[in-house]
Formats: C-alpha cells, sequence, structure tokens
C-alpha cells in the first residue's frame, strides 16, 4: 500500500474504488463530483448519508464506492471528505481498489478544522487518478459544501452556511488561468509543484529529527562518548538517510511520470504551446488558448523541466525584465512567435518601439508584421501609444452602448527600453491598454528595467500589474499552490533566419 503525502498522486488501475477514513469520534463521509472549477453541477453532485447515490457514486456501510466508467462524463473530478460536529484530530484516509487498500493518507489538522477533503479522484486524458489534498475547513460542512457549489437548501449534513462562505483562497486542484491545452498544462505544473513540496517538505523534516536526536544522543555528558551514543548517533543518520531516500524515490518516480506526460502533451498541444521541436510548428496553424514562455526548473529537485505557460488573449501585459533590450531580443521573439501562432485565424500587426536599436535584428523578420515604422525616437512614441489608446476608447463606448464588435485583428504592442525615454502621458496610455487592450486585441509586451522602485504612481501601478519575466539566473519564481521557488529558463527564438520565418509563420 502507498502512504501518500499532501499534494502526491498515484494513478488508478481498478475501475471500482472504496474511500474510508478512520479518527477519534464520530464522522460523517461524503464525495462531490465537481466540474474543472471544482463547484457541484446541482445538489445532486453531493452524495453523503441522507443523499447515497449520483450516477457512479454511492455511499452505504459507512464508505463511499466510486464506479469510475460510470461517472457522469463531463466530469473532472470526485472529491472524497469527511466532517464532525467537532475539531478533527489525526485522519486516517483509505483508498481501496477491488477491495484491495492501495493508498493511505494520514492528516493531523492544525487550526481547528471539523471538515477535510482527504482524497480527489481525478481524471487526465482518459485515466483516473488519486491525489492526496487534506484541504481544511474550521467550520464544517457549512463551509465546505458551499465552497463548492452545493446550494444553500441542500446541505443536509450542516446546518445554514454563512454569507461569507467561500471558496478557500489557494484551495489544491484549481486550475488558476487554464482552459483546454492551458489547463493540462497547468494541471501537469500543479503536479509537479506538489510532488516537489512533499520533498522540501520530507527532507526538512528529516533533516530537523536528525538534528533533535543527534542533540539527545550527546545531551548527557556521562554517555556523549560511550559506544551507546555513538550507536544512537549512527540510528539518527540511518534513520535520516532513510527518510530522504524514500523521499528521493517518490519525487523521482513523480518526475519521470511527469517527463512522459510533458512529452505526450508536446506532441499534440498547437504550436504556440509546444517547443519548438513539436510537430505543430511545421503543420496548419491551430487557434490555441495560451502562450509557451519556457521551462521552470528546480537543480535541487532534480531534472524535471515543467512548461511555463499563460492564457491568451494576455490578462497581464508580459514585463521582460532586462537591462539590454539587445541581450533580450530572442526572448521577445519567441514571445512575439507565439502571440501570432496562438491565433492564426486574424491577421497580427505588431508596434514595435526601440529606441536603442536593441531589438533591430528582430524587425527584419517582422517586416511583413509591423503596423509602421519601427520607433527609434522617444518623441514619435505619443502619436503611435495615442492612437492605440484613442482605439481602445473608441471600442470602449462601443461596447458600453451595446454596439461592440469583436477584434478583427491581433495588435501586438513591443515597448522596448522602457521606461527610459518615455513621457509621462506615454505610461498613462500604457496603464489605458493595459485595462482596455482587449476591445481592439491588443496584447502588451514590455521590455526594460523591471527591479527599479518606481514610487507610488502611474508606473508602479503599471509594473505591479505586469507579469514579469526575469531574464537573469537565479531570479525566483514560486508557484501559486505551494509557494516553492522555481527558475525560468525563457524560450528563445532561433537566431537562423529561415527557422524564424517558419516560427514567426511568414
Amino acid at each position: 500500500m502507498i502512504h501518500l503525502k499532501a499534494g502526491q498522486n498515484t494513478a488508478l488501475t481498478a475501475g471500482t474504488v472504496r474511500f474510508t477514513a478512520h479518527t477519534a469520534g464520530t464522522v460523517d463521509l461524503g464525495a462531490l463530483v465537481v466540474g474543472e472549477d471544482l463547484r457541484v453541477r446541482d445538489e445532486h453532485d453531493h452524495v453523503c448519508a441522507s443523499r447515497p447515490a449520483a450516477p457512479g457514486v454511492t455511499f452505504a456501510g459507512g464508505a463511499v464506492d466510486i464506479a469510475l466508467p460510470q461517472v457522469r462524463s463531463d466530469a473532472h473530478a470526485v472529491l472524497l471528505f469527511v466532517t464532525a460536529g467537532h475539531v478533527l484530530g489525526t485522519v486516517t484516509a483509505t483508498l481501496a481498489e477491488n477491495g484491495t487498500p492501495t493508498a493511505e493518507f494520514v492528516i493531523s489538522p492544525t487550526a481547528g478544522e471539523s471538515a477535510l477533503i482527504c482524497f480527489e479522484v481525478y481524471r487526465r486524458g482518459g485515466v483516473w487518478k488519486l491525489r492526496a489534498l487534506g484541504q481544511g475547513y474550521d467550520r464544517g460542512a457549512a463551509q465546505l459544501l458551499p465552497a463548492h457549489g452545493v446550494p444553500a437548501t441542500a446541505t443536509p449534513q450542516a446546518a445554514a452556511p454563512t454569507e461569507t462562505a467561500e471558496r478557500p483562497a489557494g484551495a489544491p486542484g484549481i486550475p488558476l488561468e487554464v482552459d483546454h491545452g492551458l489547463q493540462r498544462m497547468w494541471m501537469i505544473f500543479e503536479d509537479a509543484a506538489r510532488s516537489a513540496a512533499a520533498l522540501v517538505s520530507a527532507r526538512d523534516y528529516a533533516a530537523k529529527r536528525l538534528d533533535q536526536e543527534l542533540s539527545d544522543a550527546v545531551s548527557n555528558p556521562a554517555t556523549r562518548n560511550t559506544p551507546a551514543a555513538d550507536a544512537a548517533r549512527a540510528e539518527a543518520h540511518r534513520r535520516h538517510d532513510e527518510l530522504v531516500g524514500i523521499a528521493d524515490s517518490d519525487h523521482r518516480r513523480d518526475s519521470d511520470h511527469l517527463g512522459r506526460e510533458i512529452a505526450e502533451a508536446d506532441s499534440v498541444m498547437p504550436a504556440a504551446l509546444a517547443s519548438w521541436l513539436a510537430p505543430a510548428w511545421t503543420t496548419k496553424a491551430a487557434r490555441s488558448d495560451g502562450i509557451r514562455l519556457g521551462e521552470l526548473y528546480a537543480h535541487d529537485r532534480g531534472e524535471l523541466r515543467v512548461p511555463y505557460c499563460v492564457p491568451v488573449p494576455l490578462n497581464r501585459p508580459l514585463w521582460v525584465d532586462t537591462e539590454s533590450s539587445g541581450g533580450a531580443s530572442r526572448v521577445v521573439g519567441a514571445l512575439v512567435a507565439r502571440l501570432v501562432a496562438a491565433l492564426p485565424d486574424k491577421p497580427t500587426r505588431v508596434d514595435l518601439i526601440d529606441l536603442t536599436g536593441g531589438l533591430r535584428g528582430l524587425a527584419a523578420p517582422l517586416a511583413p508584421l509591423l503596423a509602421g515604422p519601427v520607433i527609434v525616437d522617444h518623441a514619435d512614441i505619443p502619436a503611435r501609444l495615442g492612437a492605440l489608446a484613442h482605439a481602445a476608447d473608441l471600442a470602449e463606448i462601443a461596447y458600453s452602448s451595446g454596439q461592440a464588435v469583436p477584434p478583427s485583428e491581433h495588435r501586438i504592442l513591443v515597448a522596448a527600453d522602457f521606461p527610459h525615454g518615455y513621457q509621462a502621458s506615454d505610461v498613462v496610455h500604457l496603464a489605458q491598454l493595459m485595462v482596455r487592450g482587449d476591445l481592439i486585441g491588443l496584447s502588451l509586451v514590455i521590455v526594460g528595467s523591471g527591479g527599479v522602485d518606481f514610487g507610488d504612481g502611474p508606473l508602479s501601478l503599471l509594473s505591479q500589474s505586469c507579469r514579469h519575466l526575469p531574464t537573469m539566473p537565479g531570479t525566483p519564481l514560486f508557484d501559486p499552490w505551494t509557494g516553492n521557488a522555481w527558475e525560468l529558463d525563457l524560450d528563445m527564438l532561433p537566431a537562423e533566419p529561415e527557422l524564424q520565418a517558419r516560427y514567426l509563420r511568414l
């Protein structure tokens, strides 16, 4: 039987699974059949003692049984939980496949929780998997059920929820800013993040336990230099190495599985989400809901490299943090290539501001897409940004009057060498485009100094609203599920002209 830690997952091979849980005191078991937003469709997706059946999910004899092939086809997952009328102690959750216990998860609540989501049985690419969650709710079922969409009038296990009950911030399993192909990439990222968190947690625990046991071994001056103390120290190191070894082995297993999943995904993703060597770049362009920025990795956690992707249209401008636009030219080229590839059904026009000439090498291959001459003089910036901002204002007026029409083209604005040479009015125009640019189909990419203290003015607000992409090694990014640090290796447009033409779809 596998002993899971929070965030770890494992594949399910049987068609029928059973969820049970044990703790001190009486608890009630239940299940929620949820969509990709982790919310039920209606009260019939809530299975418990008083509502014991939904398609493929039944409650009987103090257990929840799931016949996986019978779960409704549009369901994303089944959340398995326990609730109690008291503060929960340690809960041992078990999942059995065809009657044989195969996974166990021990949860020790520390914040007065009276309800816990123990497991998530979820569907990934036609295969069912199990993830250990441990998400707690200190207001019990009255908080858990409404957070997942169970109507207030249909919560028989608990009193009516308070009006402020919401989905808990950072609840495990919630895909952020994702859909379709992008969703798959973010789910892989989440699995990698949780596996990394389990490894880090196990290493930290092993180190603290070793330190404590070594201290205990030498705490008595009369025995610290005896064979017994030597044996205690040796045993402490053995226990430490054993725990770290198991954690490393589990993480390698997870990483190997995710590596295979990444390779499989790369072979079917649209070009904007795929690596440069993927087959999508040599076939007919397909629309994408996201773009790939690069790969996330952590040297101390193995060789796994996870694609880092964001949605399109861009919900936040991209800011390439660099002191040299020239040094980041191929990074900018990769971003533009993927933005072009994401929306192949619309003509693309690019506005390029390049005051220092650092992007001169990019201007030539982009020439067929340029909306006008490359801006190399700061005096020409206000007119170009003003025209775009004015178009966005008109689009907003049309939208407010109910006469809006979808943008007929995709505009990409690359503002390089920022903020040097830009006037205050230019910053205001960029801020306006950040808010209203989607109305004219605009994607905004800023290239320049991002680590500067801009004070409290419009420049600071613009910086805080952007998604910053570091170009210097050693700059950490933190995943949204566990808060662990990753490094980002940004994709770069190949230097060969023929490849640039291919990737820019010219």
